[in-house]
């Protein structure tokens, strides 16, 4: 594992410590591998709050908003399903990483390319565009190409590694058309071609959401919802989650296509059909968080969030998407709808999945081996429970009131002092997340960023093991 190796865990279900049975955790990547991932990725969450309280009450240079999402999609939310990725499908499939070297490259590609393509959006510097977009993209890609190697090690594959394929193909065809559009700032690459840019921005931010970002979260929320929750689906939510597969995916592919032809019947389908199929899924992740045996978690909270939250963008995307679904209107769903979709959503999930997958991953590296030989602390304990419940009621709380603000309006002041709540619980958050590294890892915050990748050799022979049965987590 990190320098050390742990060996399968025998037990079935999950022992006192939050670890399910089965789990090849001997299969993952040095620990300083995927909490790089995660400790930029909230560096560049604070960046995002705190830049959009900013924004909020005055006007920052160039093109800020496109600057801003991208620091809050790309720095924040996609960086962490890299670290994720890399981190759970070794534990899940049973599958050495492709490549450790690869792994830590495509951080550094990504985030020396974001950190250069948000600069460059402000100055106005729009030549250098190309440049730095094309360093996301090779980062971008080497996840892909190192993922998809490790996948293709697990077949066959089960509903999360084909949701997490899904989202792979997606991220592989959304980069080069980033790339595309950062380029016709300055050169105009789709003049005399049959698209359009409005038409290339519709499918890329598709894939982007929908396909990579939204693909993953289906994916990882199914099996978390069953570990945290201590809950198996029964014979009706198999019948939803068949429905969903056949119907998200395709959806959102039929969707982009209708997008990117410009043809509203083809596009209206494929949203009909993520709609759908987000539905039968969501009653699933219900259903398992009420009938849930076990005591409430930071995960199982913020879940709530968000499959209220799926419920309320769904009902908010339906009239939008079912009349204008080739419209840049339906972007995020519905005009107002970005704040449901990115904090409530996206954000919620991220949040409630590091407060278990950051602790997890030291606790292996930190107490495992102690564990029968001397008193060790429980996963949960190893944050501070305090700042969790400040940040959260700090957070739903912020959330709330930028949800009717963007909904249905309301004095600018009032909208303001949302941002400011959701920005300060989710600097608790980074706090909590930041102290807990510091506190428990073997080489406190600072060792997260040793260059070294691990004593082991690199591993490349992606020989399968046993997958963990059904229901189990990292």
């Amino acid at each position: 594992m990190f320098g050390h190796e742990v060996t399968t865990l025998e037990r079935e279900g999950t022992d006192m410590n939050g670890i399910p049975g089965g789990l090849r955790t001997d299969q993952q990547p040095p620990m300083a591998i995927p909490l790089r991932h995660f400790v930029v990725g909230l560096a560049f969450l604070v960046l995002a709050v705190v830049g959009g309280t900013v924004m909020a009450v005055r006007t920052l240079p160039g093109l800020a908003d496109l600057a801003h999402l991208h620091v809050t999609l790309l720095g924040w939310v996609v960086l962490t399903i890299m670290g994720a990725m890399t981190q759970f499908v070794p534990v899940w499939s049973g599958v050495s990483i492709h490549s450790r070297r690869l792994a830590v490259a495509q951080l550094w590609l990504v985030v020396a390319g974001l950190v250069g393509f948000a600069a460059a959006l402000l100055a106005g510097a729009l030549a250098w565009l190309p440049v730095v977009a094309g360093l996301i993209l090779v980062g971008i890609w080497l996840f892909v190409y190192n993922v998809g190697r490790t996948l293709l090690s697990a077949r066959p594959l089960d509903f999360t590694e084909r949701h997490f394929g899904f989202a792979l193909v997606c991220f592989a065809a959304l980069a080069p058309l980033g790339y595309l559009l950062a380029v016709d700032f300055t050169q105009p690459v789709l003049e005399g071609t049959p698209f359009v840019r409005g038409e290339v921005l519709l499918v890329h931010a598709t894939l982007a959401l929908y396909g990579a970002v939204l693909s993953t979260i289906v994916g990882a929320l199914l099996q978390l919802t069953q570990m945290f929750a201590q809950w198996e689906p029964g014979a009706v939510e198999d019948r939803l989650l068949e429905l969903e597969e056949l119907l998200f995916p395709g959806g959102v592919l039929v969707l982009a296509t209708g997008r990117g032809l410009g043809v509203e019947p083809i596009a209206r389908l494929g949203a009909a059909a993520v709609l759908v199929g987000l539905l039968a899924y969501v009653a699933v992740v219900v259903r398992g968080l009420w009938q849930a045996t076990a005591d409430r978690s930071p995960m199982t909270d913020r879940y709530w969030v968000v499959v209220a939250s799926l419920v309320l963008w769904t009902v908010l995307a339906v009239p939008t998407w079912l009349t204008d679904a080739t419209g840049y209107a339906g972007l995020f769903g519905h005009p107002d709808a970005f704040v449901v979709l990115v904090f409530g959503v996206f954000g919620f999930v991220v949040v409630g999945s590091l407060y278990h997958i950051v602790p997890f991953i030291i606790w292996l590296e930190r107490y495992s081996d102690r564990l029968g030989f001397e008193q060790v602390p429980m996963i949960d304990d190893l944050y501070d429970d305090r700042l969790e419940r400040a940040d959260f009621v700090l957070t739903l709380a912020g959330f709330a009131v930028l949800t009717v603000a963007s909904l249905v309006g309301v004095p600018t002041r009032v909208a303001v002092g949302g941002s400011v709540l959701t920005t300060l619980g989710f600097c608790l958050f980074v706090l909590n997340m930041l102290l807990t590294i510091h506190r428990h890892g073997p080489d406190g915050l600072g060792g997260v960023f040793v260059d070294a990748i691990d004593s082991a050799p690199e591993e490349s022979d992606d020989a399968p093991v046993t997958r963990p049965s059904s229901g189990d987590g990292p």
